[in-house]
């Protein structure tokens, strides 16, 4: 007997490992399916792999109403869920409020918010997203664009806490994105064998978006270079994330010993620089800074106050904080008060 097409296999495989090593199985998961190629290509792998584990599974179509037609394209999404034998399938619809930091996080934020809610509906553990090798890829290019640090050139990370449920007896709800090794060309290959109806997104073409920017360049280099970069920048991003790991451990061991700030400066002096910046990041977080505003840049002028004293002023951070250096120690405070 001839086993499924190559790509469906490289999709059930990599679903199969990732619930192995997050030790999911014979429980209720929850595909998040917007119809793409990417999500489908998941939903067809789980309904195979899911049962054969011991478990059940279950889907969210996310209708984000900012599109002409988006109901019919969320009920055909549904019907396929429903076909491959996903149960319960429920449309969500996510409330998109416009905000400062642009409509792809608006959409972002809603969208998680409307899966968080599928998920206590049904029961959940975890929400499996379809995120693929080239999806990451296109990732760390944005953070090299942004000029930002490892944390940020590490990508979508492939298992992260997701919030809390609401029974005392079940684990926290995850995200889990086991496709980070797929490529897109297989997805669609595995819908395509499959016979599958699937929905290509306008804004997916949409040169508004700095993502599709981001593909079309990485596409005009890959070509010029004869070279498929995807892989190897999916794999920096793997190995990139390994040593963020690392250094976090290290850097939540030094945090420890510190205690509570104020911290004397030569106590934080004696720790590398990139241990410094995880320290005075969760300093920040701890005292109430929003992580969203916060900022390299602000990182950097907290850790002058240690590595380039010069008499410089406070700092200020997101939140109503400042930090500043006293008699040879750094202090946190709410600037409101003073």
């Amino acid at each position: 007997m001839t086993g499924p097409p190559r790509a469906e296999q490289a999709c059930r495989d990599a679903l199969r490992a990732c619930l192995s090593g997050e030790g999911l199985q014979s429980q209720h998961l929850l595909v998040a399916c917007s119809g793409g190629p990417d999500s489908v290509a998941l939903a067809l792998a789980a309904a195979f792999v899911v049962p054969r584990l011991g478990g059940t599974v279950g889907a969210s179509v996310v209708d984000h109403r900012l599109q002409p037609g988006s109901e019919t394209v969320a009920q055909q999404a549904a019907q396929t869920c429903s076909e491959l034998g996903l149960s319960p399938v429920r449309v969500d619809v996510a409330e998109v409020a416009p905000g400062s930091t642009g409509p792809e996080d608006a959409a972002r934020t809603a969208r998680f918010a409307a899966l968080r809610r599928g998920a206590a509906a049904q029961g959940a553990v975890a929400v499996l997203l379809g995120h693929t090798r080239d999806d990451q890829a296109e990732q760390v290019l944005l953070g090299l664009l942004r000029g930002s640090g490892g944390r940020s050139l590490s990508g979508m990370p492939p298992a992260r806490a997701f919030g809390h449920t609401d029974h005392p007896r079940r684990p926290a709800l995850r995200l889990l994105r086991p496709f980070l090794g797929v490529s897109r060309r297989a997805t669609v290959q595995a819908c395509q064998t499959a016979g599958l109806p699937t929905w290509a997104d306008p804004h997916n073409r949409d040169a508004e978006f700095t993502r599709v920017r981001v593909r079309e360049v990485l596409t005009d280099l890959e070509a010029g270079l004869g070279q498929d970069l995807r892989p190897a920048l999916a794999r920096t991003a793997d190995l990139l994330r390994a040593d963020g790991e690392a250094l976090d451990q290290i850097s939540d061991r030094a945090y420890d010993e510190l205690g509570s700030p104020p911290w004397p400066v030569e106590a934080v002096l004696a720790h590398p620089a990139a241990v410094r910046t995880r320290l005075w990041r969760r300093m920040a977080l701890e005292a109430g800074v929003p992580g969203s505003s916060l900022a390299a840049v602000h990182l950097r002028a907290v850790d002058a106050l240690v590595s380039d004293w010069h008499g410089q002023g406070a700092v200020d951070l997101p939140g109503h904080r400042r930090v500043h250096r006293e008699d040879g120690v750094i202090w946190l405070r709410d600037r409101r008060g003073g």
